[in-house]
């Protein structure tokens, strides 16, 4: 069966190509979930109506967060935490922690765009990647101090 993609789909295709799924996929899970529709004429000039918009608004964020990955590149963030005898932390800095340090500088970012592969469990200085937009990523340095 072919439809028009209204959304990115991990090994199907991009938004507003036209891609020959199996019938029951596209009847099951793309078209009542809206991320499809069937591929006529009327159908693929409303989809590239949205694609193009939608290519204004990727590039509009885009720009946004080219911007903001100047001003956090290269910011430090201090986190205090209690650690025992081998510098070893009794918590963990996790990417919330991350997040409510920069809020203090005045960075609103979502906790979910920090990319810690796992909480930091010891001191010391750690580059933490942020992805801001799908191919924007920013480092923001943490440092973890011992708390007395």
């Amino acid at each position: 069966m072919d439809v028009i993609l209204r959304e990115d789909i991990d090994k199907v295709g991009l938004r507003g190509e036209v891609v020959k799924v199996a019938a029951g996929y596209a009847r099951n899970f793309l078209l009542p979930k809206k991320l499809a529709v069937t591929a006529t004429e009327a159908n693929k000039k409303i989809v590239e109506a949205e694609r193009h918009a939608h290519v204004r608004k990727e590039a509009k964020l885009h720009g946004e967060a080219e911007d903001l990955s100047k001003q956090l590149n290269g910011v430090t963030v201090t986190i205090r935490q209690k650690a025992g005898e081998s510098d070893q932390l009794f918590g963990s800095v996790t990417a919330k922690d991350v997040a409510d340090a920069l809020a203090a500088k005045d960075f609103t970012i979502d906790r979910r765009k920090i990319q810690m592969d796992e909480p930091i469990k010891q001191l010391g200085e750690f580059k933490v990647p942020v992805r801001l937009h799908k191919d924007v990523i920013a480092e923001v340095v943490v440092l973890v101090v011992k708390e007395e």
